[in-house]
């Protein structure tokens, strides 16, 4: 059967073909559509025996999905690239104990920060881990591998890293699927128990494994088809693609530059077709790739010095940011295209809080009672709220990662800071706030946690939040005095009772946190409407 399906969606039903048992996930673009889309063919009672709920976090869905894969069944565990940070305990040691069923790691990249603080590479964390990883230049790629990894997963018994980027993610092509997918698998316990438990004597033994297993990996990464290597008419200038920067340089190719072109859709990298395309003698090699110069530093060990490496480090293609076509057809030498300046009537408009959000109440009441003071400090987090930093807010001093808010917060309060107030949604506090305000707790330190709570991860389009009804008991397990738990409705009747409670808990000498609570404004008119 053919579909349109975004690069998501076709590694999600890519998934479901190859016998997927379980998804877990937290929300985060450009990966979010991928758990999505699973959820979606559930609600159509199609799949129901799949696993597929968010998690709270990425490190926790990593676990679980180790979890399913050491029972015997096929998981998958997606994120978008600062996820991988979260997991890497996790992700770095499953490497180590392999796995027992298929395991999928998908990472989506993003880079030119659309919606990211960061445009790291996940290639690293493949690398890092010594794991093969996959990176598919299409649509229809993107299915047939997620297929595919799931066997070399199971085949190799170790977890594969796919990666993905947003272009790749979010663009759409028609997509080809398997009218035979695969069921699940039974559950099936490991054969030796013992690979699972890192204690150091048993951890030698798998890591060792592991190096050994390296040369198989090159060999099946050059073996197994996914990349290809085509000798061109021009003996001496080559090209190396890898993922979407694939189809930027067909976008321009002209069958009479006679480039030889390597394409690398599966890592590690297939040496013997650089050392192929070296031997037909290339002298100069242009290396494409989408992120960061993993490739570009990484083949200049395993051609000879008398062969010129272009690509990102030397200035050939942007060094920052997304490869477009148009860098792709500077750097292969031809003309730019016409260029057309944008029209006067098109406004710039920079991204807002929706009108009637409770994150504008609540910053409207933080600003106000933050002026009586010298030196106030605002530490933000990662979520809609994070937008307070710009006009007409302008209330934030901070946003670094996700949890940052708290222990920031907290740290400042340590050096002496007063106020120190951090503001946190709730599916990031429930993320990775909760062991930052434990930490507060156990020194007593000096903050005031604003929880802005709109029940939901209202970022990523409004999925379920981990902390939803239990914020409160949260903070009191952890030990805030319940007394300084107060609860607040942010609504414009309701903003003198908000300042009073702000001031109370910035003037108490110790932690205290506040819960703005009111529903995302959009969850609550899809909700109003399914009422209908």
């Amino acid at each position: 059967m053919k579909y349109l399906l975004l690069g998501d969606e076709a590694i999600a039903q890519g998934a479901i073909d190859a016998g997927l048992s379980g998804v877990y996930a937290y929300p985060g673009t450009p990966s979010t559509e991928i758990t999505e889309y699973i959820q979606h063919q559930q609600s159509k009672g199609t799949h129901p025996s799949i696993f597929c709920k968010w998690a709270t976090n990425e490190k926790t869905a990593m676990e679980a999905a180790l979890g399913m894969a050491y029972m015997g069944k096929r998981a998958l565990v997606c994120m978008k690239h600062v996820g991988m940070n979260v997991c890497a305990d996790a992700f770095m040691n499953a490497a180590i104990t392999g796995v027992n069923g298929g395991l999928v790691v998908l990472a989506a990249d993003d880079p030119s920060m659309h919606s990211s603080q960061n445009e790291q590479d996940s290639r690293f964390y493949a690398k890092f881990a010594m794991i093969p990883c996959l990176e598919p230049s299409n649509q229809q790629e993107a299915y047939d591998i997620t297929r595919y990894a799931f066997e070399l997963s199971e085949q190799l018994k170790t977890p594969i890293l796919l990666r993905v980027t947003t272009r790749m993610a979010h663009s759409r092509a028609i997509v080809e699927t398997t009218n035979e997918p695969m069921p699940q698998k039974t559950m099936r316990l490991p054969e030796d128990v013992k690979r699972f438990i890192l204690l150091p004597a048993f951890a030698r033994n798998n890591y060792a494994h592991l190096v050994e297993m390296q040369k198989s990996f090159g060999e099946i990464s050059g073996q197994a088809g996914w990349n290809t290597y085509t000798k061109g008419s021009c003996p001496t200038k080559g090209i190396l693609t890898t993922g979407i920067a694939y189809n930027y340089l067909m976008e321009n190719y002209q069958p009479q530059m006679g480039y030889s072109i390597l394409k690398v859709v599966q890592y590690p990298l297939p040496v013997a077709m650089i050392q192929q395309m070296v031997a037909d003698g290339v002298q100069e090699i242009l290396v494409m790739e989408e992120g960061q110069p993993v490739v570009e530093e990484m083949i200049r060990g395993m051609v000879p010095s008398t062969v010129a490496i272009k690509g990102r480090l030397t200035g050939d293609l942007p060094r920052v940011g997304e490869l477009t076509p148009d860098s792709v057809r500077l750097a292969l030498g031809l003309e730019p295209l016409p260029q057309h300046d944008a029209d006067a009537l098109v406004v710039s408009r920079p991204p807002a809080l929706c009108q009637g959000c409770g994150h504008r109440d609540v910053y409207a009441a933080l600003n106000e009672v933050a002026r009586e003071y010298a030196s106030p400090r605002i530490f933000g987090d990662i979520g809609c709220y994070t937008l307070g930093a710009l006009s007409p807010f302008h209330a934030l001093h901070a946003t670094v990662e996700m949890g940052a808010s708290i222990t920031m917060a907290k740290g400042a309060a340590d050096a002496g800071q007063h106020p120190a107030i951090a503001i946190i949604g709730d599916s990031t506090f429930t993320h990775s706030g909760m062991t930052g305000l434990l930490d507060c707790v156990n020194s007593n330190a000096n903050v005031v946690v604003l929880i802005s709570d709109n029940l939901t991860t209202g970022m990523t389009g409004g999925q379920d939040s981990a902390g939803t009804g239990r914020i409160e008991q949260i903070c009191y397990g952890l030990g805030v005095a319940q007394e300084h738990v107060r609860v607040v409705v942010p609504l414009p009747k309701n903003m003198e009772e908000i300042k009073n409670i702000l001031r109370e808990e910035i003037e108490y000498d110790g932690t205290s946190v506040v819960i703005a609570r009111r529903e995302c404004i959009q969850t609550l008119k899809r909700h109003l409407k399914a009422k209908k």
